[in-house]
Formats: C-alpha cells, sequence, structure tokens
C-alpha cells in the first residue's frame, strides 16, 4: 500500500509531539466513534510449548542462545489444552491464545495445533495462535482448524530490527503477516516498548503496520519484562507516560483496532494503566501469567476495573 499523508513518519511523528492532554482528548474522541470506552476484551495466554526456541531474540527467555532459568518443555497435550480452555471461559475470558517456541512449524505440528483449536473453540471461546514464520500453506490449514487470529508480532522498527534480533529477518515477519491474511484469518501484530529504541522506531513501527493492506485486528504494545540472562536485562525502563503516548497514538491511527494492553503491566501501577486505558487501550491479557513472564492477577484485574468502572466486553 503506498503511504498516505495520514501516515508519513513526519506526521506519526507530530502526533506522538501534541500536548498530553490533547493527544489523550482525540484518542478518546477515536475510541468512541468504534467502541464502548468502558468495555475491555480479555483474552487469556498459554504456552503449549515453552523454552528451545532456535531464534535469539534478545528480549526472550525461551531462546537456546540465552542463559536463563527457564526449563523447555515438550507440545503440551490436548486434554491439557481442555483444561485452560475451561478455565479461560469460567474466568471470563473471551479468547484463548496459545503460544509455541518455535522458529517455524512443522506440518505435523500445524496438525496437532489445528487440534487444539478444535477443543478451544468447543467452549465458545475465540482463538489465536503465536507459532512463529508460517507458510501460506499452514496458514490456510490453521484457519481451515477454526483459527481466529494468529500473533505475529514486528516488535519495532525495521531500523531498530537489527540490534534485537539476529536470526529472523524484518521481512520474515512481513512475508507470514502476508500469509496469515491471505487465508483470512485476522492478524494480531504489535511490538516491544522499553528496548532501547527510540520514539523514532515507536513510529515506524506503527508506520509499517499502518500501511499493511488491511489493519491489524488486534495490536498489542508490550512494555519489555527485562529477563535475567537475556541481552536486553539491563535494558532502561521506557519512560510511564511515552508508554502512554504510544496507546494514544496506535488508538488514532488504528480506530477499529483492538489496541492491547499487553506484557508488562504487572510492573505498572494502577494509575499508568488507567491512562493506557484512557489513552484508547481496550484489550489486556486477563490471568496470573503470560507465556513466560507473570502478569497482572486476575483479581487485582477486577478490582481495578470495579475502581474505574470498566468490564469485560461479551465480543
Amino acid at each position: 500500500m503506498n503511504t498516505t499523508p495520514a501516515h508519513t513518519l513526519d506526521a506519526i511523528l507530530e502526533i506522538y509531539a501534541r500536548p498530553f492532554n490533547d493527544l489523550i482528548f482525540q484518542a478518546q474522541q477515536t475510541q468512541r466513534l468504534h467502541f464502548d470506552p468502558n468495555a475491555i476484551q480479555c483474552s487469556t495466554l498459554l504456552s503449549i510449548k515453552t523454552g528451545g526456541c532456535p531464534e535469539d531474540c534478545g528480549y526472550c527467555s525461551q531462546s537456546i542462545h540465552h542463559h536463563t532459568t527457564l526449563k523447555t518443555e515438550a507440545l503440551m497435550d490436548i486434554e491439557r489444552v481442555r483444561s485452560a480452555a475451561q478455565e479461560a471461559k469460567a474466568n471470563g475470558a473471551q479468547r484463548l491464545c496459545m503460544g509455541a517456541a518455535w522458529r517455524s512449524p512443522h506440518d505435523r505440528d500445524i496438525e496437532k495445533v489445528a487440534a487444539m483449536i478444535g477443543v478451544v473453540k468447543e467452549y465458545g471461546l475465540e482463538t489465536c495462535v503465536t507459532l512463529g514464520m508460517l507458510r501460506p500453506g499452514q496458514a490456510m490449514r490453521l484457519r481451515n482448524a477454526g483459527l481466529d487470529y494468529y500473533n505475529h508480532n514486528l516488535d519495532t522498527s525495521p531500523e531498530f530490527y537489527g540490534e534485537v534480533v539476529h536470526t529472523r529477518s524484518y521481512q520474515d515477519r512481513l512475508d507470514t503477516l502476508e500469509a496469515v491474511r491471505n487465508a483470512g484469518i485476522k492478524i494480531c501484530s504489535g511490538g516491544i516498548l522499553g528496548m532501547g529504541e527510540s520514539r523514532r522506531d515507536r513510529a515506524r513501527m506503527l508506520q509499517v503496520l499502518a500501511q499493511l493492506p488491511q489493519a491489524p485486528e488486534s495490536l498489542p504494545i508490550n512494555a519489555l519484562v527485562p529477563i535475567p540472562g537475556t541481552p536486553l536485562e539491563s535494558a532502561e525502563p521506557l519512560d510511564g507516560i511515552e508508554f502512554v503516548r504510544t496507546i494514544a497514538v496506535a488508538r488514532i491511527l488504528f480506530p477499529k483496532t483492538y489496541v492491547r494492553l499487553s506484557a508488562g503491566r504487572e510492573g505498572m501501577s494502577d494509575e499508568l494503566q488507567a491512562l493506557a486505558f484512557l489513552a484508547g487501550a481496550n484489550s489486556i491479557f486477563w490471568g496470573d501469567r503470560l507465556l513466560t513472564t507473570e502478569n497482572a492477577s486476575s483479581g487485582h484485574d477486577r478490582a481495578l476495573f470495579d475502581r474505574l468502572g470498566l468490564y469485560a466486553s461479551a465480543n
């Protein structure tokens, strides 16, 4: 897709630089045109295959290149997935997201994940998986199994990407998104903030997503969780106001997309999360754990929702 004036890098940076109150006001106006401002889409994330990944993503505990304490686990059996789906449904989640630490799955893996998708769909939950790079035929097999969303984050800008990942190119990520979209699967794609990138890098990542032929239906904004033993273990935390600005810019650029306040919430204050919701975040991961890191507890989330007058949406 050709760059439109609204999606030039300079235009996006101009949005970033607006006075904070003006930026939040525009983000709220945008959100209210398309969403109930008090409804939050809640997903649960499940690691179905943990560790042993040949990629060297600098933020990830699951890479074989890093020296973390994470224990490698084989692909989860289908009955454990069934139990997780039951629990997610009972806890009020609308979507179960399943992640496997692969560079790219084998066809035999795709068949096993397809069976898991079928089990999750039995409980009336939306399904999302993140399995690494996909070939077109694999994406179509997942679509035929009933997959609703595929997560494949860009992580950061094309220019900064090489500072974080060396085993997979940026184009590889874009090719997977293309295969997923062509198969008729909805896209979940966003990035990680706080890896040492600049505001320009954050704007560029959003620009690349905005220039896709069709906007992602879900856009996770993650705050880096520095993990001991990874190259980014000593990364400086991103300023909270800058994080919220990125949420607001994402909301303005993607008015109909679910913008997910994703990894890193466990370390955020209630006030910072409230600002993120005000800035346009309308999706979270619901549950005490993400793939391999802690998450804000469901009990704490419910208490925060009550204080803010928010509720888990039915969509």
